[in-house]
């Protein structure tokens, strides 16, 4: 049973795939094979089958029979029928109002599953591209971390020559191992985090357990001009899918309604049947006149008497759902506009958060140029130079988080107001 096991395992092991996407490749097999778009569409496909299922009522269904009884006596009927050799009957509902607007609101629920799936497809994307994002500033933060650490690897056998020789207290060298154990730390987190995001990718793009998706080199920050915030709030409100679905859960309730009312109105259906009839069912004894072949067609009314209360209160319940639904769709509309309106300003205090980064790592670097210069001159030491190169690697990594936030506040953005999977596919 062990050996059984790490057979399997092994094998696990060995069919596991790492792929190299571009973020337009993954988005596009996302929108596919996602497990959660999946079973939006099978939702959708099961609401288009209830639609079949629901005018079926108005399909013609033709059932034929044949059978033998002997007759002593008077011809009695079977099931309502004559006895008869061969039977055929027709069923079809010609005017069944309840059944039609059962059949519109079957409808209503399929256009409200199209409007699911777009909602999935919607958080499939952002997480698609988020994982882009995180992994590709895990590696440049991997990279400078690497960096950083060759620099205080320096720094730690400089500092230990210089303690060697008294010209530096001994704290200073366990300061500068210090250091070195703390870049090892992150370095390891850092490919850690890469690798759980790979294989974070390649579960939300529907692939195999154990494969991991490593994304291409690209340049894969979202170009799309964004619109002013009040322009973009009414863009989303307008296109929400959110919204639409419960509009359309909406209508679905209204059409229920319609139909309990209409079950005061009468029906009709079409009848039609065909006999083959036998002699030795004793007809000719019985009746003036035997004919074998026999058929019939015509209309069958059904009018509605007394209907009883269940149908006042299942319209009191659909009622109730309704008012709930009209609450749910004026809540969905405040959220809308806060969650849009705390995004705008998340974008900016990045915007903001960037652009200091961005100073500080260009005064590190000036530092670096400056230490060079003097080191040059012999003002410095090889080990102010490498801690001032470890420095520079420490705000190229500050950046890196900062240039990270701004571009998951701008996917937050486009995903608020709707436009990140067009976005997205430019």
């Amino acid at each position: 049973m062990k050996a059984l096991a790490v057979f399997f395992l092994s094998a696990l092991c060995a069919a596991a795939e790492i792929r190299t996407l571009t973020l337009r490749d993954a988005l596009d097999i996302a929108l596919k094979q996602n497990p959660d778009v999946v079973l939006a569409r099978l939702d959708q496909q099961r609401a288009r089958a209830q639609v079949t299922i629901e005018k079926d009522a108005f399909v013609p269904k033709v059932f034929a029979g044949s059978g033998a009884a002997y007759t002593n006596g008077f011809p009695m009927s079977i099931d309502g029928n004559a006895p008869a050799l061969v039977q055929a009957k027709t069923q079809m509902a010609i005017f069944d109002r309840p059944q039609s607007l059962r059949a519109a609101q079957a409808n209503e629920t399929v256009r409200g599953t199209e409007f699911d799936l777009g909602l999935r497809q919607d958080e499939v994307a952002y997480r698609v591209a988020s994982l882009f994002f995180d992994a590709d500033r895990a590696s440049r933060s991997l990279t400078a971390v690497e960096q950083q650490l060759q620099s205080l690897t320096r720094v730690r056998e400089l500092t230990a020559v210089r303690v060697n020789e008294g010209r530096e207290l001994s704290i200073e060298s366990s300061r500068a191992d210090l250091r070195v154990l703390q870049a090892q730390q992150r370095q390891a987190e850092l490919a850690d985090s890469i690798a759980d995001t790979e294989t974070s990718l390649a579960q939300v793009l529907g692939f195999n357990p154990g494969d991991r998706v490593q994304p291409a080199q690209e340049d894969r920050r979202v170009t799309s001009q964004i619109d002013s915030e009040e322009a973009a709030i009414q863009q989303a409100l307008d296109s929400s899918r959110e919204i639409k679905r419960l509009e359309s859960n909406l209508q679905g309730k209204n059409l229920e309604i319609k139909s309990y009312k209409a079950e005061r109105l009468p029906k009709a259906n079409l009848i039609t049947q065909y006999s083959l009839l036998s002699r030795f069912n004793n007809y000719d004894k019985f009746f003036p006149r035997f004919q074998r072949n026999n058929f019939e067609l015509g209309v069958s009314f059904e009018i509605p008497i007394l209907t009883g209360r269940s149908g006042a209160a299942y319209i009191v319940q659909a009622q109730v759902d309704i008012d709930k639904i009209r609450a749910q769709i004026g809540q969905t509309r405040s959220r809308i506009t806060a969650d849009l309106q705390r995004a705008y300003r998340d974008m900016r205090r990045t915007e903001t958060a960037q652009k200091l980064a961005r100073a500080d790592l260009d005064l590190a670097r000036e530092q670096l140029s400056l230490d060079l210069t003097r080191y040059d001159e012999g003002q410095v030491t090889m080990a102010q130079v490498e801690a001032s190169r470890a420095a520079e690697q420490e705000k190229w990594i500050a950046y890196y988080d900062t240039q990270h936030a701004l571009e998951v506040a701008r996917l937050t953005v486009l995903r608020q107001s709707g436009s990140l999977v067009a976005a997205l596919q430019k």
